[in-house]
């Protein structure tokens, strides 16, 4: 059985489903088509800390398909600007899981993940599957991965 990883940009996801589609992604029907023959060696999501109830549920959703969910303050500066991203941290856990998996799973069109796949596949060997909003994805991202599975209708929960 293939073992898999599977680390997810939550925030990009949610930003770029809505964006393209007005609608929010299904983890559920992500987590079917995904999973289903796989061995899951790992499974991580990472958000932005909230005391927003319903950020706080869809967190606790998350965990009952399966994640383990990250969360991480969102940072106000004092010029206004605003930090939340994860980047630094998925990188670090794909590139730890990398060797003791076939293949990872990145839900994320962030090109910045382009050295990190490229890095994998050479050192590893590992496969990479990129799930992401087509059109809203870094061309270099789709260039250097294994598989490249548009986020489309299928894996959308009706329109918000």
């Amino acid at each position: 059985m293939e073992k898999v990883a599977i680390y997810v940009d939550v925030q990009n996801i949610y930003y770029t489903t809505r964006e393209k589609y007005k609608s929010n992604f299904d983890y559920n029907q992500f987590w079917y088509v995904a999973t289903e023959g796989k061995e899951i060696v790992e499974a991580n999501a990472y958000a932005i800390a909230s005391n927003d109830p319903k950020q706080r549920q869809f967190h606790h959703i998350l965990r009952g398909i399966g994640f383990k969910v990250h969360l991480k303050p969102f940072i106000q500066r004092q010029d206004g600007s605003a930090k939340g991203d994860w980047d630094v941290g998925i990188a670090l856990d794909v590139y730890e899981a990398a060797s003791k998996v076939d293949r990872v799973i990145l839900l994320s069109g962030d090109g910045d993940f382009e050295i990190l796949v490229t890095r994998i596949q050479e050192r590893f060997g590992t496969k990479v599957d990129v799930f992401a909003v087509p059109g809203l994805t870094a061309q270099s991202l789709i260039d250097v991965c294994d598989k490249f599975v548009p986020i489309e209708e299928d894996l959308l929960l009706r329109r918000i």
